[in-house]
């Protein structure tokens, strides 16, 4: 059990206490946060208090992080692309069609069952199912991962993203002809009200999400291009894209359900990832190709264009 303690000085009173927490223990999610308080792990002044509750100066915060339960996540010899590894980091190309985590019914041939085979000495703070994962990307995005090796790299690696610094770069093909060179779409994104098991640009119950974009080729009905997060909402790139009008190719959630140009899974490839050691605070970037299937659609389309 980790015990955390705060004071709450005057330029804090009026804050939410779920959002206090979250910014003083950036390894946890405002999610979590809210789940330790319904369990009554956290305190004010040793009185429950809920989520919404408005500081006050002088209050007492009390915070008790249980115990990693005892991993029940079996380990399994999935062949991993490792990229770089040390004693405080893997950094993995993860391929297409593969799940970060287990999830309810799937609980085998995951990043984090081939992990747990690779590797027996990752972070815990993420509890049993998630164990070193501090970010994730789609089953059907490939591309570059980070996992945390120990917890003190899981809390600087989690910090770094909450404070924006991480470089995240991804390339994909999407529907159209993007006419501008690239653009930046700030529009917050929530869940969809419509449809629970989507994302979506709303106003209300709904967070920053900015996306950079560049244009790389044009195709006939098609447009290669570069995004860069500036936040990390879920499924953020798919789903700016398709407020765009460009939905990523291969994406039934947020475009055509109708296959397009044989991809089993959304045209999505997490390319580069930067950031700062967490142990010697030296900056570290990594590139990868997109995989060969994706390499061969983007050789067939420019051989098109060539031919006419």
């Amino acid at each position: 059990m980790q015990e955390f303690k705060f004071t709450v000085n005057p330029e804090q009173q009026g804050t939410r206490l779920d959002v206090f927490l979250t910014e003083k223990i950036p390894e946890i999610s405002r999610s979590q946060v809210q789940k330790l308080i319904e369990e009554g792990n956290i305190t004010v002044n040793d009185i429950r208090q809920k989520s919404n509750y408005k500081l006050r100066i002088g209050n007492l915060i009390r915070a008790l992080l249980p115990a990693p339960e005892p991993l029940k996540v079996e380990a399994e010899p999935i062949p991993l692309d490792v990229v770089y590894e040390d004693q405080d980091v893997i950094i993995i190309n993860k391929p297409q069609g593969m799940v970060v985590h287990p999830a309810n019914g799937n609980y085998r041939g995951t990043l984090v069952n081939a992990l747990l085979f690779h590797c027996r000495d990752l972070s815990g703070i993420n509890g049993v199912l998630r164990p070193g994962i501090v970010h994730r990307i789609d089953k059907d995005t490939s591309g570059l991962l980070v996992v945390a090796k120990n917890d003190k790299a899981h809390i600087s690696l989690a910090k770094q993203i909450k404070e924006h610094t991480v470089k995240r770069e991804y390339i994909a093909l999407v529907h159209g002809v993007i006419s501008e060179p690239g653009g930046i779409v700030d529009a917050p994104i929530g869940r969809d009200p419509k449809d629970r098991q989507k994302m979506a640009v709303v106003l209300k119950n709904s967070k920053e999400a900015i996306t950079k974009y560049l244009v790389l080729e044009r195709f006939r009905a098609y447009t290669l291009v570069e995004c860069q997060l500036k936040t990390g909402r879920t499924h953020q790139i798919r789903v700016h894209m398709a407020y765009l009008g460009h939905p990523v190719v291969g994406d039934p959630k947020y475009g055509p359900r109708k296959a397009h140009l044989g991809f089993k899974g959304q045209a999505l490839h997490a390319k580069t990832l930067g950031f700062h050691h967490p142990r010697s605070g030296k900056w570290l970037e990594f590139s990868v190709d997109v995989p060969k299937e994706f390499a061969d659609i983007l050789q067939e389309l420019r051989s098109s264009i060539e031919t006419t």
